[in-house]
């Protein structure tokens, strides 16, 4: 289906076009035309005001995608990223599959990406601009969200290689001033290396000493540091929907999206999730009237970042739910998140994978689908307690109250244990004399609870009863003496 014609405009008195899609530049419309024109040429046409702190969001977004890759990323408003991939290269074989890898994750999300490669940043941000070819003298700096990098690796490799490669791009690519430009064009300087071979003195006192600090960390002159981006410390994405959406199923592909931000965030801080809410905010009337937005809060029992994992969650909770009006905004916060365990790749080249299939498993456990389908309360589960007494040595939890799982207190060996405890001790009574049985492992002394009225002496053994069954078996000495009675508590598998 042919879209129809569609214009970014920029919000000013007189508006101007920033950005304009295939069927509006079919049309004869341009970038930087008056938005009164750009209806005489398409009368149908549908305009947008510019979102700039949409804009940033969504580079943030990116950037923080990023760090899955490389330790050190950088903003370059308003539509570029610039990162250091040489460190990691070797980690996902090779500076080219590294930047396939990121390529495949931005692209995902919607964003067309331009990767360039260049011994300084400002040079691969210039070439990404360029879109790395040399362009017409026209062309500006791009409005959308791309991707550069900066390596010293492969491409453009040495500083030697940079004047053959930036020499040729227009100085519109530069955020430099209006009256700036026009006098060097004027005076038929419209390339860097044109600009480049002028008298340094003499072009800082004409047009000021940006262009020629921008040269310099283009060229590697000068250094050229950039401030590391860092992710904030809490998770909150709002995503507006394109339509108003009425039923929880129509929602599925809004909150995967917002699971694939919220695992880029985690995977970025090393992160995993433990708490969760997701709030779908409903019509702005209807809000106006008073309804509050519908909470859907969940948590899982260990971290977890792996969209699958999150998707399957979540959408057994969503089921669950009854909107009462129709949802036109998601807005999904992490309430609680704990630290989640790198995995060590494999020894072969070949097994390298994406930060999302190393961070955990994509299955869901059993426990947090049973909470989602039918509530916290509805599951429980079994707890070991700090307990030498084995009917006490357990208890029974809520599911919502499982805390990640802990490394044991003491690496000494623990003797064998049944799967199955009675409820109520068995006595053996004259059994365990008239039958042959047999003691496979034993005797294990249990003594304790004296302070609380519940005190017990046993000896616990491993046996083998006359019908070949394995259970675990104890004489009682909590009177003292040596031929206490015989007792069954329970047996193995």
């Amino acid at each position: 289906m042919e879209q129809p014609p569609l214009i970014i405009h920029d919000g000013a008195r007189h508006p101007v076009v920033v950005a304009a899609n295939a069927a509006a530049q079919n049309a004869g419309i341009r970038r930087g035309q008056q938005v009164s024109v750009a209806l005489a040429l398409a009368p149908d046409v549908r305009l947008h005001e510019r979102d700039r702190e949409a804009e940033a969001d969504a580079l943030a977004e990116i950037a923080t995608l990023a760090l899955a890759f490389t330790p050190q990323a950088s903003l370059a408003p308003p539509a570029a990223i610039v990162a250091e991939v040489g460190a990691s290269a070797r980690l996902f074989g090779g500076v080219p599959r590294l930047l396939e890898h990121l390529a495949q994750q931005v692209q995902a999300r919607g964003y067309h990406v331009r990767s360039t490669i260049a011994p300084t940043p400002t040079a691969a941000w210039l070439l990404a601009c360029a879109g790395v070819a040399a362009p017409a003298a026209g062309a500006t700096r791009p409005t959308a969200p791309v991707i550069t990098t900066a390596v010293t690796t492969i491409a453009v490799t040495t500083l030697a290689q940079l004047p053959a490669a930036l020499d040729a791009l227009p100085l519109a690519l530069l955020d430099l001033d209006a009256n700036a430009l026009a006098t060097l064009n004027a005076a038929g300087v419209t390339t860097l290396g044109a600009a480049r071979r002028l008298p340094r003195a003499a072009l800082a006192r004409r047009v000021g000493t940006v262009l020629v600090d921008v040269l310099d960390r283009a060229f590697g002159v000068a250094s050229d540091p950039r401030e590391p981006y860092r992710p904030p410390p809490r998770f909150e994405r709002r995503l507006p929907l394109p339509a108003t959406v009425e039923t929880v199923d129509a929602l599925g592909f809004a909150v995967n999206r917002l699971l694939h931000d919220l695992s880029g965030w985690l995977a970025a801080r090393g992160l995993g999730a433990m708490r969760l809410t997701l709030t779908l905010v409903h019509e702005r009337h209807l809000r106006e009237r008073g309804l509050a937005p519908t909470s859907v809060a969940f948590a899982f029992g260990a971290p977890a970042r792996a969209p699958a994992h999150l998707n399957a969650v979540l959408r057994e909770r969503l089921a669950r739910i009854e909107l009462p009006a129709a949802v036109d905004t998601l807005v999904l916060v992490s309430d609680e998140t704990a630290p989640l365990a790198g995995r060590s790749l494999g020894l072969l080249p070949d097994d390298v994978r994406s930060p999302e299939s190393a961070s955990d498993a994509a299955a869901v456990p059993l426990v947090e689908r049973l909470r989602s389908r039918l509530s916290d309360d509805a599951v429980v589960v079994l707890e070991t307690c700090a307990e030498h007494r084995p009917e006490y040595a357990m208890r029974m939890i809520g599911a919502a109250s499982i805390a990640p799982a802990r490394a044991p207190v003491s690496d000494a060996p623990v003797p064998p244990r049944p799967l199955w405890l009675l409820d109520a001790m068995r006595p053996l009574r004259a059994d365990i004399e008239a039958k042959p049985w047999v003691l496979r492992d034993g005797p294990e002394r249990i003594e304790s609870g004296w302070w609380d009225g519940r005190d017990l002496r046993r000896d616990y053994f491993v046996a083998e009863s006359p019908h070949g069954e394995t259970v675990w078996i104890y004489r009682d000495h909590r009177y003292g003496t040596d031929d206490g009675e015989w007792f069954m508590h329970g047996l193995f598998a």
